[in-house]
């Protein structure tokens, strides 16, 4: 029997690949081994597996885009409520016979083990699953998409009963990580907020105005595959989150005034902390403004970076097809 190599058992859709896959994520991701892991090492193990899979066919669709230098439809929303994403996406790769055989092996539940995703806190009513649906379907229809929001945090909250009352608490669905989103560091823009606009003349004489923003924000992405059902194309949601430009006042700390260390810190992450806060006071309602125009101002710098990427890329191939028709006639002069 031919040994497979390690990247064939990353993708293979059979039952001994994807256990195989399992027990790898397991092992060297999680560091743990069957006898010790809790039931959240199995889903992130097993949600790594399943991500390889869709990370190949979302790499094989974005070089098709690249190639073919498609046009993208840009969807903007506030919110995404796409519900949990194993499932979704072992529906999508048509894989879950396969998927239960393998954790059978391993005396474990298919279902036992998607019951521990959270819902992702990145939406709540009708608008956000309308737009959920929208990215599905275009995956689905085979049409380049991407979709832009933001990368809240905190969900709207969750509701507990104590002392015969209800109780709303923090929607922490990130505390035990998300292993659907890759972080792109480098894919990052300031946003400015506030401040003045100075008036002056260029060189050649002409009113210019310039803003000055009182501060300015970090938005950086972080992108999660979306899958077509059945199809092997893979679209992208891009959220962003808030971070500081600055996170750490290293001067303010040195002199003891660690609230004003950070203050810039927590200031920034405000504006992708909470999905939908309370915008009764005129704080909340500024603070709903404020996300708004982050996500926005992020996403048309991204869309920007992306068509200059493709400008610059259709020029080096055109420059490469002009050199490469001109190699004949330098022959010819050379030999002549």
């Amino acid at each position: 029997m031919k040994k497979k190599q390690i990247s064939d058992y990353r993708i293979a859709s059979d039952a001994d690949s994807i256990r195989h896959s399992f027990l790898d994520n397991l092992y060297f991701v999680q560091a743990r081994f069957p006898q010790v892991a809790s039931q959240n090492d199995f889903y992130l193990a097993l949600a790594w597996t399943v991500r390889d899979r869709l990370l190949s066919n979302w790499i094989e669709t974005a070089s098709t885009y690249y190639r073919q230098a498609s046009r993208s439809v840009c969807y903007l929303s506030a919110e995404y409520l796409t519900g949990p994403h194993l499932h979704n996406a072992v529906l999508s790769l048509g894989i879950e016979p396969q998927i239960r055989h393998a954790m059978a092996g391993l005396g474990l539940d298919l279902d036992d083990i998607t019951a521990q995703e959270p819902e992702p806190g990145l939406g709540n009513g009708g608008l956000g699953r309308l737009a959920a649906c929208y990215l599905d379907s275009l995956a689905t229809l085979q049409i380049p998409a991407i979709g832009y929001g933001i990368r809240y945090e905190f969900g709207i909250f969750e509701q507990v009963i104590r002392h015969g009352r209800q109780v709303e608490l923090a929607d922490m669905w990130l505390r035990s990580g998300n292993p659907w989103e890759i972080p792109r560091p480098e894919i990052n823009f300031e946003v400015g907020f506030g401040g003045t606009t100075e008036h002056y003349t260029d060189e050649s004489g002409r009113y210019r105005v310039r803003w000055q923003p009182q501060r300015q924000v970090k938005g950086v992405a972080y992108d999660t595959p979306i899958p077509g059902y059945r199809v092997p194309t893979v679209n992208l949601l891009r959220l962003w989150n808030a971070q500081a430009c600055e996170s750490f006042n290293l001067g303010a700390f040195n002199v003891g005034d660690y609230e004003r260390a950070v203050e810039e810190k927590i200031a920034s992450e405000t504006i992708s902390k909470v999905l939908y806060p309370n915008d009764e006071p005129m704080q909340g309602k500024r603070l709903r403004l404020e996300q708004e125009y982050f996500f926005c101002a992020c996403t048309i710098q991204d869309i920007l970076r992306l068509l200059l990427h493709r400008m610059a890329h259709w020029i080096c191939c055109r420059r490469n097809s002009l050199f490469s028709s001109m190699t004949p006639i330098r022959q010819s002069r050379w030999s002549s």
